[in-house]
């Protein structure tokens, strides 16, 4: 019997962005280890995945304002947690994320 691997990723639908959290750091430069609770949740992270977007009352397609690769900042509260393949998502409306970070 031959095995099949079957890939599952996520896609999102309409104008949701799938956002994977900067992680914080676990170490100081000089090497001390942070406790896990004394490192603090970082409000940016880096956009996975995106939908095609929504349609508007004209139909139409209105794309989302950001694409994957992107370094966006979190609001404080909201989204929706998600956790797929041992890692941990967040998946917002592209309304909710309050801006995008550049270089």
């Amino acid at each position: 019997m031959a095995s099949r691997i079957i890939s599952k990723r996520i896609v999102p639908l309409l104008d949701r962005v799938l956002i994977q959290r900067v992680k914080p750091e676990e170490k100081t430069a000089s090497g001390i280890f942070i406790p896990q609770k004394a490192q603090e949740t970082l409000n940016h992270g880096e956009v996975i995945a995106v939908g095609p977007g929504y349609r508007n009352d004209k139909g139409e397609l209105v794309p989302v304002s950001v694409k994957p690769g992107d370094q966006v900042i979190l609001p404080a509260y909201g989204g929706t947690d998600v956790k797929f393949e041992k890692e941990e998502y967040l998946l917002f409306k592209d309304s909710e994320l309050l801006a995008k970070l550049e270089s």
